[in-house]
C-alpha cells in the first residue's frame, strides 16, 4: 500500500512577488502601520487589508518600478484610504500650517527617547494623508524621486514638503509655534 503524498500546487508569480516582498518589507510595513493607525485592533484590520490589497497588486505588476516602490505605494494608497475613511467617522486631520500652531503637552520638561517618539508618531498621525505619506517615506530613507513616483508628485514638490515639515516638526520639539516665517 503507498502512502497519499501530500502535493501543494506550485506558486504563481503573484504568490512569490507577495513573499518576496513581505521578506523584505515586512518591517518597513510594521513601522508604517503604527504611523498610520494608533489603535491595536484597527491597525490589525489596517494591515490585513494591506496584505490583500499587496497581493492582489502583485497580479498586475510590471517591473516599470522597483519592488519597494511598489509595495510601498500600494502600502500608502490603503493607508491614506483607511485615513480618509477614519476621518469622516472619528478624526479632524490638520493641514501643516495649522500644525505649526498645535503646542506640545510638556513643552517644559525634558522627554526620554521613547515618548520623543510617541510625540513624532502623535503628530505625524495629525497631518493629511499625503503629507503623511511623504514624510512616512522620508524616514524609511527613501529618495525624494521615489517618493515622487509613489505620490504623483514631481520630486521638487517632494523635497519642498519634506523640507516644510521637518522645519514644522522640529518647531513643535523645540517648544515654539513661531508663525512670524
Amino acid at each position: 500500500m503507498r502512502k497519499a503524498q501530500s502535493i501543494s500546487p506550485p506558486k504563481s508569480d503573484q504568490d512569490i512577488l507577495y513573499a518576496a516582498a513581505i521578506d523584505q518589507y515586512g518591517a518597513a510595513l510594521d513601522r508604517l502601520l503604527r504611523a498610520y493607525e494608533a489603535n491595536p485592533e484597527k491597525r490589525r484590520d489596517l494591515e490585513q487589508d494591506i496584505h490583500l490589497q499587496l497581493w492582489r497588486s502583485f497580479e498586475r505588476y510590471d517591473t516599470r518600478c522597483s519592488l519597494r516602490t511598489w509595495v510601498y505605494r500600494v502600502a500608502h494608497n490603503v493607508g491614506a484610504s483607511h485615513i480618509l475613511r477614519e476621518r469622516r467617522i472619528f478624526s479632524r486631520l490638520v493641514n501643516l500650517e495649522e500644525l505649526e500652531g498645535i503646542s506640545g503637552k510638556d513643552q517644559t520638561q525634558s522627554l526620554d527617547q521613547r515618548r520623543n517618539l510617541e510625540r513624532l508618531e502623535a503628530l505625524i498621525q495629525q497631518l493629511k494623508p499625503l503629507d503623511r505619506q511623504i514624510i512616512l517615506l522620508y524616514l524609511e530613507d527613501t529618495e525624494a524621486a521615489s517618493i515622487g513616483k509613489i505620490t504623483g508628485l514631481s520630486p521638487a514638490n517632494v523635497a519642498m514638503k519634506i523640507h516644510r515639515i521637518k522645519k514644522i516638526l522640529a518647531r513643535q520639539f523645540q517648544g515654539g509655534t513661531d508663525h512670524a516665517q
